[in-house]
């Protein structure tokens, strides 16, 4: 029997699409190796990070090149093992540092940021899951910058429309009291949001789908043609009328069966749970340390840290430790007793864009999200719902997959 849609990655992009695929009339099968929401979804900062306009590919990471590759604790790590395999990925990345390509990849990722928390928040109202948004923005804090060096970012961001404010640090302290006396300013964003619990949220999205008649199969997908034709591990074969891959780092190779060389790396992403809860009641990212702390429903999590070593290697557990030894910094009071670590895959393109549109005829992409999976789930799935079943594709041009031909 033929599907109608059929959605590669049960992540939280593969969700927020099929909710999309749902809301426009069409029958959904979901089909992943992991449970819905399961994989990458469920270990990220759970920070809706709408204040991310910038992309990744900035000139002032150039003099701190030599250090990501020395230091195997730094914020920016490639192993030197991966590195040649990286290499064509990082030269596209330094060819998205020029003036001209980072305005046009500012723009883009601003036009799709600004939609995302009302397409979150309508996805979330309309399956009866609003408790999964909490919104008291966030804050990024400094240890070190001078004020002028801080207000000068407050003006970057606010050029670009991202609602923010500069604080002291007595003011970080009154908006979060358990911070630690070193930070000396902050920025809160104030239109910002978290979920408490992102393995939740996911789980609440696929009991919704389910319950209005989506579907989902536990398998893994080894072929994806052209004309919408699906294979599977164990020999089996599904034809759909549309074909959707949201399969997040996984997406490189079945992207190329349908003709599409997409330059797909994996930022490898670390976490450390804490099952203490810290006290704070929004997240908090460090401008000096390069990670973000999150209050969870259970507990505390410190999430941070890039490391380019591919899909196969094992994690490094000294990564998701330095954590602790920078949450005690601007946390005294939290400790490591209980703490569980965590590793997942970032899937990275170097002009920090997702990979979003028509690939074949019945084929579509929806993955490549970097840092904000999460954060652009809902909006990317709406922006990609309306080229499908109205022809509205227009805004989906700069996240075309024709963009890297």
């Amino acid at each position: 029997m033929k599907q109608d849609v059929v959605i590669i990655g049960a992540g939280v992009v593969g969700l927020a699409t099929a909710a999309a695929m749902q809301k426009a009339g069409r029958s959904v099968l979901l089909i992943d190796r992991d449970q819905p929401g399961a994989g990458t979804s469920s270990g990220n900062a759970g920070h809706f990070a709408t204040e991310q306009v910038f992309p990744l590919a900035d000139p002032a990471l150039l003099p701190k090149i030599p250090g990501m590759l020395l230091d195997p604790l730094g914020p920016f790590r490639i192993r030197l093992r991966y590195l040649w395999r990286a290499l064509p990925w990082f030269m596209r990345f330094l060819a998205n540092m020029t003036p001209t390509a980072r305005s046009r990849n500012t723009r883009a990722l601003r036009a799709l940021n600004e939609d995302a928390m009302a397409a979150w928040q309508e996805l979330l109202e309309a399956l009866a899951l609003s408790e999964h948004l909490v919104k008291r923005g966030s804050l990024l804090v400094f240890e070190q910058a001078e004020p002028e060096e801080v207000h000068a970012q407050v003006g970057k961001y606010a050029s670009e429309g991202v609602a923010c404010r500069y604080l002291t640090g007595d003011e970080v302290r009154e908006l979060e009291p358990v911070l630690d006396g070193r930070i000396q300013h902050g920025i809160w964003f104030t239109d910002t949001g978290h979920t408490p619990d992102p393995f939740a949220l996911s789980k609440g999205i696929w009991t919704a789908l389910e319950g209005r008649g989506a579907q989902y199969l536990n398998a893994e997908v080894t072929g994806i043609t052209s004309n919408g034709e699906v294979a599977l591990a164990d020999g089996r074969g599904i034809e759909a009328e549309t074909v959707i891959l949201c399969a997040g780092a996984f997406s490189r190779q079945l992207a190329a069966q349908t003709g599409h060389r997409v330059p797909l790396d994996t930022e490898r992403g670390y976490h450390l749970m804490l099952p203490a809860h810290s006290g704070l009641t929004r997240p908090v990212a460090s401008a000096d340390r390069s990670f973000i702390i999150t209050p969870m429903a259970h507990g505390t999590r410190l999430a941070g840290t890039v490391e380019f070593a591919g899909l196969t290697a094992p994690m490094d557990p000294r990564r998701a430790d330095i954590l602790l030894t920078h949450g005690q910094a601007l946390l005294p009071g939290i400790n490591g007793e209980g703490a569980e670590r965590w590793m997942g895959f970032r899937p990275s393109l170097p002009d920090s864009l997702p990979v979003m549109g028509r690939a074949a005829p019945g084929v579509w992409f929806n993955f490549g999200h970097q840092h904000l999976g999460l954060t652009q789930a809902a909006a990317s799935a709406d922006w990609l719902s309306n080229a499908l079943h109205k022809g509205d594709g227009a805004r989906l041009t700069p996240f075309s997959p024709l963009r890297f031909r």
